[in-house]
């Protein structure tokens, strides 16, 4: 597969994304991908060929090496790469929508833009990035556990099977355990950072998203009290009505107030 076709065509999301996104990505290509792609495929290249069991029995090997692995490692996290970038796409897409409706509406409106900006994150593509993120967590979540329920976080350096045609159980050794064992943890550390900076990214948009809801209501209820508590002076009536208007309201706040003391 090639991996740096989607790096470049996944590289025009980083300048949609915040700054828990641009990690992210990096993090994606950095540590897993780049490593996949140099370390990971040869430490599993030769898995079938040094899986060895002890015994004659023809089809024996085969059936046990199908046993524990059910799913090679490597096409397990080549899905699982390929179903956390994909989301993005979603983002890419929505963006490139609406960079249509605006040259459509350039075109019918000279000089007007129907998106000051088509890739800032408002309206209907907040919406998508935030599906976008719970789609990446859900993505890597989901495969990390599948990982741990057909071979767990470690790699055994020996297991009995007793499938047929084996004669009895029978111990079968795998090549280069703690090698395995090592680039598997890595790359579950890695697909951990991958998910907790989604979730960073989802709770940042979030809290914005309220601060900002919460400022513009605030600024609404002030204007509104602006309004009502403004009252506007007669300009035709004499200075003597305004004072004694002033003296009567004095007046009553000082019965208003001689009333709550008693």
């Amino acid at each position: 597969m090639n991996w740096m076709y989607l790096q470049a065509l996944l590289g025009g999301v980083s300048k949609y994304s915040t700054v828990f996104g641009r990690v992210w990505l990096s993090v994606v290509f950095t540590f897993r991908v780049m490593v996949f792609v140099v370390a990971v495929q040869s430490a599993w290249g030769d898995e079938t060929k040094d899986f060895v069991c002890n015994t004659a029995q023809p089809g024996c090997t085969n059936v046990c090496f199908d046993q524990y692995f059910p799913i090679s490692h490597i096409r397990l996290w080549s899905l699982q790469l390929i179903f956390i970038t994909c989301p993005s796409l979603m983002v890419v897409a929505h963006v490139k929508y609406r960079e249509m409706k605006d040259q459509q509406f350039t075109t019918l409106h000279k000089d007007e833009h129907l998106y000051v900006n088509p890739g800032r994150k408002r309206g209907g593509l907040w919406y998508t990035y935030i599906l976008s993120l719970v789609f990446k967590a859900g993505f890597d979540s989901g495969f990390l556990y599948i990982l741990y329920v057909i071979y767990g976080f470690d790699m055994p350096r020996m297991f009995k099977c007793s499938q047929e045609p084996c004669p009895n159980v029978v111990d079968c050794y795998i090549t280069r355990p703690t090698e395995k064992k090592i680039f598997t943890i890595f790359m579950v550390v890695s697909s951990a950072v991958c998910i907790f900076m989604c979730i960073c990214e989802m709770i940042y948009l979030i809290v914005k998203k309220v601060h900002k809801f919460l400022l513009k209501q605030h600024q609404i209820s002030e204007a509104k009290y602006s309004k009502t508590s403004y009252r506007r002076i007669d300009p035709t009536a004499s200075s003597t009505q305004n004072l004694s208007n002033i003296e009567k309201a004095k007046a009553s706040a000082q019965d208003i107030k001689t009333s709550e003391l008693a």
